[in-house]
């Protein structure tokens, strides 16, 4: 029986280290798309991203304040534990030191217009009348005043007729979206036999058509009822949970989103 051929001589491969090179060039293109994909996300949506990375890695992504030191571990792996120092944050400026971000769309609302907005609050006379906060995507202005209701009842019963004229002449003159909660005392019924859900929701609805006749454009206001499920301390002795709250947003977060299959 006649000998198999032999195969000619194969010509020498790619040197090993090729593919330890290719392997860091494709991380570095993944790092780099990374940073354009996040170029113009919100800070909610980057915290996401974070929180898929970190149950991708089984937890190991790192959080503020935390480091890496050896340790002693079935795996002999370094052991993850809380720093004496923090750790500081990835600093924004080395992305917009050369364009890379808008530093205006990582820190949502700038500093100027929190400013104008506290200026504004001022003109209107409202500045001893609201509390500002700063929003994951917006800022916030939560009116201190309410409008109050009897027990049972869904008219108005005591309002700031100042204050709550100030807010609308302020609503007119600036592009706010305006939020109306209802509220109710824990297990008041109305007296058509209303639970505390139906009340809440029509005082709110009440305000928010006295919004509406005062020249408020419907498409910017949202009304929104909790019944009994968000009480109040008492102040003085005396509980305002028949109430109706306003809460007043730079701009409304309401969108379509991205439509997904089901399978």
């Amino acid at each position: 029986m006649a000998d198999a051929p032999k195969c000619p001589p194969c010509k020498p491969g790619a040197p090993g280290w090729l593919a330890t090179f290719s392997d860091l060039c494709t991380l570095l293109l993944t790092f780099f798309i990374l940073l354009l994909s996040f170029a113009k996300t919100e800070t909610a949506k980057y915290e996401a991203a974070i929180g898929s990375l970190r149950n991708a890695f089984g937890g190991n992504v790192l959080k503020a304040g935390e480091v890496m030191r050896p340790g002693k571990s079935p795996s002999d792996a370094p052991t993850m534990i809380d720093s004496d120092m923090p750790s500081k944050p990835f600093p924004i400026e080395f992305l917009t030191a050369e364009g890379l971000l808008d530093k205006h769309e990582i820190n949502r609302e700038s500093d100027a217009q929190l400013n104008q907005l506290k200026k504004m609050l001022a003109d209107n006379e409202l500045s001893e009348s609201a509390n500002v906060y700063e929003m994951p995507e917006t800022i916030m202005v939560r009116m201190k005043d309410k409008v109050q209701f009897q027990k049972g009842s869904v008219g108005i019963d005591e309002i700031n007729i100042q204050v709550f004229d100030h807010l609308v002449k302020m609503m007119r003159e600036n592009n706010w979206n305006i939020m109306v909660e209802g509220h109710a005392e824990a297990g008041e019924v109305g007296k058509k036999g209303e639970d505390a859900y139906e009340l809440s929701s029509q005082r709110a609805l009440a305000v928010s058509k006295s919004l509406i006749q005062r020249g408020i454009s419907a498409d910017r206001i949202t009304t929104i009822f909790y019944g009994d499920s968000r009480p109040q301390a008492k102040v003085n002795g005396n509980v305002s949970d028949r109430r109706v709250e306003f809460l007043l947003k730079k701009v409304d977060l309401r969108t379509e989103g991205r439509k997904v299959e089901a399978q």
